[in-house]
């Protein structure tokens, strides 16, 4: 199913401007600007640390902006908190559910928590588990769960109030193939009925496939916005990367060079071209690998970091003096 545009009029359901905040000596948000309309489907891409789980946090009031703003529907997400919390589902980074009693035990706590009635929630109940495949599962423990079901759960939960804005934090962390087709497909759907989406991950693949538009969160800042594809037009085009066991020959330090001084990338227009006009400077060296990186949202992070994702992925996550983490 395809999520509808947004009219440029559309209202932005969630409003942020400007919003930072500091762990000690480590800014994990450098005024962060975001708008999600209704029915739209905004993803938060970023590599772990980048500040993605800081901002949803902030967003729905589990922790404190240090400066900016946040609305939810025209009201004052920071300073109105209760208020708010009941236009927001949140599915966090860390799955929530009781082990101790049923499913179905769960999904009603949750749901009267949210103020639905006994009618409405058991109807509602009904419809999430069909969405998510867990009808099945709804009289069993909880604890007796797999992960990725527990995963399924847990995104129930955040909809059954039917919110005006769904923020899902790493949403398929460690689920299988067919949860992570289930969320997806959920996230889509939950748009294309009227809500505004944010659906955080560093999972490219997942972003490519929603289509959706895109926000690039690095180190705190928002370093792109777009329609997936508008960005890939804008930013990207195939690199070559060359590896060797030593450093990079002498004649190719014209390139773009990794930290370690032992990889060179060239961006380039024609790959097979550039490839075949290096082959005489390389020839006798200790090439390891050749790789072709074709336009993609990885090819648009090289672009405006110098770094490949998996490289920012592997940086470790710095954590406050109280043992959050900043990520």
């Amino acid at each position: 199913m395809d999520v509808p545009a947004v009219p440029a009029h559309s209202e932005a359901v969630l409003h942020v401007s400007g919003l930072r905040k500091s762990y000690g000596g480590l800014e994990a948000l450098r005024g962060v600007d975001l708008d999600v309309g209704a029915g739209e489907v905004v993803a938060l891409l970023g590599p772990n640390g980048a500040g993605k789980t800081t901002l949803i946090s902030i967003v729905c009031g589990l922790r404190r902006a240090d400066a900016g703003t946040v609305e939810v529907d025209g009201l004052d997400a920071l300073a109105r908190t209760a208020q708010v919390r009941g236009r927001i589902g949140l599915a966090a980074q860390d799955t929530g559910v009781y082990p101790v009693v049923s499913v179905r035990h769960n999904l009603t706590l949750f749901g009267q928590l949210a103020g639905l009635e006994r009618r409405a929630l058991r109807t509602r109940i009904e419809e999430v588990a069909q969405a998510l495949d867990i009808t099945d599962l709804l009289d069993r423990l909880a604890g007796s769960l797999s992960g990725g079901q527990k995963r399924r759960v847990h995104t129930a939960i955040a909809l059954l109030h039917r919110p005006r804005l769904l923020l899902l934090d790493e949403a398929t962390t460690g689920a299988d193939v067919e949860t992570r087709a289930r969320i997806l497909d959920l996230v889509r759907r939950t748009a294309a009925e009227g809500s505004a989406v944010l659906y955080s991950t560093h999972y490219l693949a997942e972003v490519e496939s929603l289509g959706s538009r895109v926000v690039i969160l690095d180190r705190g800042r928002v370093i792109a916005d777009g329609d997936a594809r508008e960005l890939v037009a804008a930013h990207a085009v195939p690199v070559v990367e060359l590896s060797f066991a030593g450093d990079v020959p002498p004649a190719l330090w014209d390139g773009r060079i990794g930290e370690d001084g032992r990889r060179i990338r060239i961006p380039t227009r024609d790959p097979a071209a550039t490839l075949a006009e290096l082959l005489p400077q390389i020839a006798g060296q200790q090439l390891t690998s050749v790789e072709i990186l074709h336009p993609s949202l990885e090819a648009v992070y090289l672009a405006l970091t110098g770094r490949r994702y998996d490289e920012a992925d592997s940086e470790p996550t710095r954590e406050n003096v109280s043992g959050v983490a900043a990520t």
